[in-house]
């Protein structure tokens, strides 16, 4: 079979996502894929070299192309109506056995909003989209249709199937159910986790990605520098990763986004430090002082102005000095002017609470009124510059509390962004209660809201006095995910507040997350992005697909121990939510212990038989931090980190069982040997597992490293 893919090939994402197709289609069943400067195979013949872009390789067995070329039609204008049969080198051997397929988007100006037709038939077809990323959307649902799996980002996690020609036809159309679906960078991440996660984002659905700061610095050094493994610091040791370093690497990622047409989400804190002369692109503490007229645009604090904590990233302004907002305002408008290629420019103040200026003429108003005003500012000047930029505004810390006063003059222009960052993940929100009232704003005295209830009254709050277009930024692989040690519950739970969304007249989510997070496996994520991208698609569904997929014939057994883990843990706990003593918990946690000790066998039996016996089969080997397994061969990857999770559970579920019980020396030391375990492992599950990230959360928010 020989199938021919056309489209505008000046079109950078038409001409990745025909390569897409081209590569996939190739590996599923006996074809030659063909495209514009393909050489017909046997012949050292150009085909169709004025249509399209090669895509794909492999040539099926038993075709012999005759060597005069002729030219197939010229480039597509743009809609399917337009599809006319494609004549070629190829056509001549068999007419019968040809499928054309057509990559198509509209006419003129594109639409934001994803939604594409696939509408393949014998001979000739087209996947249109309503822009070009649609396009590739629709080219990753066709494959997904066809039986392809994108469990994880890397292509060593993708199922591909062998199919058969009838099964390529299809013919259906999708929308996204919400036009705000991507991520957000945390954590700690080499250059290859990010490119895999771009990769993978379309895949699932996604259309977006955030790349925090001007540039995401402090979350590709954590990992060049190695912070929190002093193992692979000081085998690693060389020179520091440095701001330069990041905006090479900043253009990398930022290309491959373009690439596939995701949008790009630009900056949110690091304003308020750009604003006083410091590069912000990271918490770090200045030495470096303030003049004189740099102090006077700080935040006055028990009548004293200057750097809060010594980082700028986390110091607030003078909302009421002129000389701030003019300098904030020209900030944003260059960096607007200088970076189209930024889809949405969020605008965030300081990274803390409790810091708000204090002086006579911020306190006679609020702080989410200064916000507005200078928002209103910044779009002044940025449609005074002709500047099409989207603004992202913050509800966050002191800016839940929705504005008194003052409003946008130009709704269009912005996304309000509603930021729970201290809400539980025990349960999903609850939209049949009555919603408290908003407790009343106390400068420098406020607590954050821990319940979901308290959440949605401040939501509501803001939503009295902006109508526009929104979306959430929420947590669910920030640090809760640590406290479920089975994957199932935080999935569910993401899986269920997508589904609320539109209940709660949000657009979408933005999940601000580790990237390396797939330990036992990466179904959060893929949950996310395809009920994000289908609402209706249900939690049952999805995770069956996933599983099956993933451990083969023995996923239900994987699926019950790891749902039974999740029922066991706590979310709230790990992330420092509640007492440290806790019996209950306590007896948990020694279930949980219990469990995955039982496991062992299930998981050895999906071992590749030649490969040697791990260490970690030993009796008794859990509790010595020396043992470390050899490498393995898995009948699929997922059941080498399912190996890996077991001895990652029996160390960290072992702390936090003896930190529950109240044994907090044991907990401690239990701790340091998880610690070790983890540090040494990082180079075999690296893209699988956060070291910086849980390390932190287990030592401080869940409070084990403070245990001596």
């Amino acid at each position: 079979m020989i199938i021919q893919l056309h489209y505008n090939k000046e079109n950078t994402v038409l001409s990745f996502a025909a390569k897409e197709l081209g590569d996939y289609l190739s590996r599923m069943l006996p074809c030659t894929v063909l495209g514009a400067d393909c050489t017909v195979p046997g012949t050292g013949t150009a085909s169709c070299a004025e249509t399209a872009s090669c895509a794909g390789t492999a040539p099926c067995a038993g075709t012999a192309p005759r060597a005069e070329a002729e030219t197939c039609a010229q480039p597509d204008s743009g809609t399917a109506s337009q599809t006319k049969p494609l004549r070629s080198e190829c056509d001549k051997t068999d007419a019968a056995n040809v499928l054309s397929i057509r990559l198509l988007t509209p006419e003129g100006a594109e639409d934001i909003r994803d939604r594409f037709q696939v509408h393949i038939q014998k001979g000739e077809g087209f996947i249109q989209g309503s822009n070009s990323r649609s396009v590739l959307l629709g080219v990753y649902h066709y494959l997904r249709t066809l039986g392809c799996r994108f469990l994880g980002p890397s292509r060593k996690y993708e199922v591909v199937p062998s199919i058969t020609e009838e099964q390529l036809y299809l013919s259906y159309t999708k929308k996204a159910s919400f036009r705000h679906r991507g991520a957000c960078i945390e954590g700690a991440n080499s250059l290859e986790n990010v490119m895999d996660f771009v990769d993978w984002l379309p895949k699932l659905g996604y259309n977006s990605f955030f790349l925090q700061f001007s540039v995401p610095y402090t979350f590709l050094a954590r990992w060049y520098n190695h912070e929190n493994n002093p193992r692979l610091a000081k085998e690693s040791a060389g020179e520091p990763y440095t701001a330069e370093d990041a905006a090479a690497h900043t253009a990398v990622i930022e290309s491959a986004m373009a690439k596939r047409g995701l949008l790009l989400h630009k900056v949110g804190h690091g304003w308020t430090g750009s604003v006083l002369g410091y590069s912000s692109v990271a918490w770090q503490t200045e030495d470096r002082p303030l003049t004189e007229e740099q102090r006077e645009m700080t935040a006055q604090l028990q009548g004293i102005r200057g750097l809060y904590h010594r980082v700028p990233l986390n110091t607030n302004l003078c909302y009421s000095n002129p000389r701030a907002i003019d300098t904030f305002v020209r900030k944003v408008t260059d960096y607007a002017s200088e970076h189209p290629e930024v889809s949405c420019l969020h605008i965030w103040l300081a990274d803390d609470s409790n810091n708000i200026c204090e002086c006579e003429n911020c306190r006679r108003t609020t702080p989410s009124d200064q916000y507005i005003s200078l928002l209103n500012r910044i779009d002044e000047a940025l449609t005074a510059g002709n500047i099409p930029t989207k603004l992202v505004f913050l509800l966050y810390q002191e800016l839940l509390w929705p504005p008194i006063r003052e409003r946008l003059h130009n709704p269009d222009r912005f996304l309000l962004m509603f930021a729970p960052i201290s809400r539980t993940f025990e349960a999903s929100y609850d939209l049949n209660q009555d919603l408290p009232p908003i407790p009343p704003y106390r400068r420098n005295r406020i607590s954050l809201p821990t319940s979901l209830s308290e959440n949605l009254s401040f939501l509501r709050g803001w939503q009295k006095t902006f109508s526009g277009d929104s979306f959430v930024y929420d947590y669910h692989l920030g640090r809760a995910h640590y406290g479920d040690l089975g994957y199932v519950h935080i999935s569910r739970i993401a899986g269920e507040d997508i589904r609320k969304l539109r209940e709660m007249s949000l657009n979408g989510m933005i999940s601000c997350q580790e990237l390396r997070a797939g330990l036992p496996n990466f179904l959060p994520n893929y949950i996310m992005g395809h009920t994000l991208f289908d609402e209706g698609l249900s939690f049952d569904h999805l995770m069956e697909e996933y599983y099956r997929a993933a451990y083969g014939k023995d996923y239900l057994k994987v699926m019950d121990y790891l749902s039974r883990l999740s029922d066991l843990s706590s979310c709230d706990y790990v992330n420092g939510k509640g007492p440290r003593q806790n019996p209950d918990l306590a007896e948990r946690f020694r279930e949980i212990l219990r469990m995955a000790e039982g496991f062992q066998p299930v998981i050895d039996a999906h071992r590749i038989p030649s490969s040697p016996k791990l260490a970690d089969n030993l009796p008794g080997d859990v509790a010595s931090p020396a043992a470390t397994p050899q490498k393995s061969r898995w009948e699929t990857p997922f059941w080498g980190l399912l190996s890996h999770h077991r001895r990652y559970v029996l160390l960290l579920g072992e702390a936090l069982f003896h930190m529950a019980k109240g044994e907090n020396k044991e907990a401690y030391q239990s701790w340091l040997a998880f610690r070790d375990y983890i540090c040494r492992m990082e180079p075999e599950f690296q893209e699988a597992l956060d070291v910086f990230r849980v390390t932190e959360i287990t030592g401080n928010h869940a409070g084990l490293k403070r245990l001596t």
